[in-house]
Order: C-alpha cells, then structure tokens, then sequence
C-alpha cells in the first residue's frame, strides 16, 4: 500500500492536499451551526488541555468537526472508522493544511485499520469520538491501562450505541460514554434524511439502475429504515420492509408499506438495503431464493448484515468490480446477485456519504457533547444521555440558519404546562 508515512500521519499521498481542502471549505459553506460554533470554541477554548483521538469517517463534513475541536484548544488526532469511506485528499488536507495528525487510507487492510486505531490510542487521548465503537473497544482490551486517563467518550451510530450499552449491562464499561447517536439532532435528522437520501444515492451511483418500479427489499424500520424506505418510496420504488420488532412492522404496515419476512420478500425483491446493525440479515437461506440480478447492499454499519464470507466461499465464480464498486457473485443455482461496496456501508463506500447539511447538526451536537463532557463535573462510568439543553440549543441554531421563525410560551402557558392545579 502506497503512502505517505511519518510519526505524525499515515495518508495515501500528501499532494492530494490542496484539493481537500477545497472541498472541506466547500461542505464548511453548508454547515452553519458547527461554523458558529468554531468560532465560539475559538473566542471560549473549552477544550483547552485535552488530547481528542477520533475514529470517524474521514469525509470533508468530518474535518469540520476536527476543526471546531482544535478551535477550541484540544489537540486533535484522527483515524478511519471505515476501509473505504476515507477520502484520500481530505486526509491529506488535515495533515497539511489543518496540522491534524490523521491516520487513514481509502481501501486499507485490516492490520493497517487496526494499527491506524493503536496510532491514536497511543497518543493517549483525555477525550475520544467513536463511530461504531472499535476504539473504546481497543481502549478496553490492549489499551486497558489508559482506561483511566480518559475523560468520556462519544459515540456517533446506533450500531456502536447497542455494544457500548452491552458493554455497560455486562460491567465491562470502564469509562463514560456519551451516546451522541441517541440525541434528536442525531437521529431524528442524520439517521432519518441523511442515511435515507445517501444510500439512495449510493446505490444510484454503482449500478444506474432505475428506481422507479424496482422492488425494494429494505431490512429494519428504525430512523435509518424509514428514512431509506421513504426515499426509495419517493423515487417510484415498490417497498417492502422487513421486521423483528412487532411495533415498528406495525408502524411500516400503517405507513402504506408491505410488510413480510425476508424469507418471502427474497423471491420477489430486486434491490435489498439492510439497515439493521445485526448479523447475517441477509443469508444463504435467502440468496438461493433470490432473482437472478438481485442488488445486495448494506446501510447498517459493518459489514456483517450480508454474509458476504459465506458468498466467497460458495459462489462458483466472482467478478470484482463488474462496475465500479459491485462485485457479481454466480451462484451455484446459476443465479447471479450483485453485492455494493464489499457489503460495507453503501453511502459511504459508493458515493461520499450523508450531505453536509444534515451532519451541520450531527456534528455540532458531537462538539457540544465534547464541550460538556470536558467542562462538567466528572461523568460515572456508563453509556450517558445528551443533555436536552444541547439538542434545544443545536436546534435553534439550525433553524436561525434557515431563515426560520417559531413560536415561544407566553408565561402563562409555561405555567399551565408545569402545573397539576389547572383543570379543563
């Protein structure tokens, strides 16, 4: 793997640079709230003597975030959460143009994404951000001794919110966590909008294929599910959605969707989309059911919801990159299914990930959850909510952004909301 390597980064090539950080200013014109609040972290440094490692997709919106935290004071370092969603300039543009030490390479190998991981955790962090949670995994394992030593940490998707509360349940959390995914500036907007137009987007992008009047097979109605299938809805698409949770195939059913096991909707879907966070959503019991030109792709977080090791070792023959970023699997049926991104997140591993206006709000709710977790009184070890405050203020922020006007409480409905006293 070609790099530029020294004690300070790991990036494919430091003469991407410049063209990063167009980019980076370009998607920072789109995200006013976290602009706002750089440059209050700059006039305030609330971070100021903390070491912030973050394991984040390195995306241009991602490196306004890293900016907002050194604006306020923290040494910042950084590394990929996902092989293929690191864009190779913004990377180079951190070290060069913005002197954040970074550590990540589009496409890199499982031993050089766990080294990256260790090259943070080494820089012994008082503060960490976590999108799926394998850095405070590695924190607790190989790097148990500096468990002490950090302050908090956030954590940015569904996915790493269910191990960090797994964790928590078993006593095995050493440190708090502040589950940043959960606030409504997170998932209510980023999960719901940005996860449903970028999959779309991504599965667009590979194949071209038309959406209207495809079959679409989508695996999970949490916010990502909704948003997803709501999209595809929108785009002329046949949806169905597959569920384990009786209230959410409920709520899908009520929403005008199909609603049925996978098993059944594998015979009939031409496009399936897991956004689940589990395992083997999609398996051999239904890839033998399948169409011949069926389209696999995964919008949960790692790559597990599709066996894709049970396709590497049963398909007949494999074709990598038949077009970009879809690999044909022939089965032994003489089907053949088509599989996205090596069945890592389709949004990211195919286009270029959520739009900057909704991670504006995402990512300015990280910066202020780093901001109270580094200014407050010191936080018990457990996996912590986002203090309603935040999300209010990341709110009104946005909606100031957009030109937009609400109402307030006069005194005396605040009264009447608060009190028992009052009757019909």
């Amino acid at each position: 793997m070609s790099s530029a390597k020294s004690a300070e980064h790991d990036v494919r090539d430091l003469a991407l640079a410049e063209n990063g950080r167009k980019r980076i200013e370009w998607a920072d014109r789109q995200m006013p709230v976290l602009r706002i609040i750089r440059e209050r972290f700059a006039r305030e440094l609330p971070l100021k003597g903390q070491r912030l490692g973050a394991c984040l997709h390195i995306t241009c919106e991602t490196a306004n975030l890293l900016r907002a935290l050194t604006a306020g004071g923290a040494e910042v370092f950084c590394c990929a959460s996902n092989p293929l969603s690191t864009q190779d300039d913004v990377a180079a543009a951190l070290v060069a143009a913005y002197g954040i030490p970074t550590y990540a390479i589009h496409d890199e190998d499982r031993d050089t994404y766990y080294s990256h991981l260790r090259a943070v955790l080494r820089r012994r962090p008082t503060i960490t951000m976590d999108d799926g949670a394998d850095l405070v995994s590695l924190l607790h394992t190989e790097f148990r001794e500096q468990a002490t030593e950090v302050r908090a940490s956030m954590e940015e998707t569904t996915t790493g919110v269910i191990r960090l509360r797994a964790m928590e349940r078993d006593g095995a959390l050493k440190i708090p966590v502040v589950a940043v995914n959960d606030a409504q500036t997170k998932h209510l907007f980023d999960n719901r909008y940005g996860t449903g137009q970028s999959t779309m987007d991504g599965i667009i992008r590979a194949t071209g294929v038309l959406i209207a009047g495809s079959i679409v097979v989508v695996a999970g109605y949490g916010w990502c599910g909704r948003g997803i299938a709501a999209r595809a809805r929108g785009l002329g698409a046949d949806v169905i959605v597959t569920e384990v949770d009786p209230v959410r195939a409920l709520e899908a059913a009520m929403d005008g969707l199909r609603v049925m096991p996978m098993v059944e909707a594998a015979k009939i879907g031409d496009i399936f989309i897991s956004a689940t966070g589990d395992r083997s959503v999609l398996n051999p019991a239904h890839f033998s059911l399948m169409k011949d030109g069926a389209i696999l792709c995964n919008s949960g977080h790692f790559d597990v919801e599709i066996d894709i090791a049970y396709l590497n070792d049963s398909a007949k023959k494999i074709d990598r990159n038949v077009t970009n970023h879809v690999d044909a699997y022939l089965l032994a049926n003489g089907r053949t299914l088509f599989i996205l991104g090596q069945g890592r997140l389709v949004n990211l591993a195919c286009a270029e990930g959520h739009p900057a206006q909704v991670m504006d709000m995402s990512f300015a709710t990280q910066a202020m959850a780093a901001r109270w977790t580094a200014t407050s009184a010191v936080l018990s070890a457990k996996v912590h909510e986002v203090p309603p405050a935040i999300d209010q203020e990341v709110a009104s922020l946005k909606l100031a952004a957009m030109g937009i006007r609400i109402d307030e409480l006069s005194a005396e409905q605040k009264k009447y909301l608060s009190s028992w006293q009052s009757g019909t």
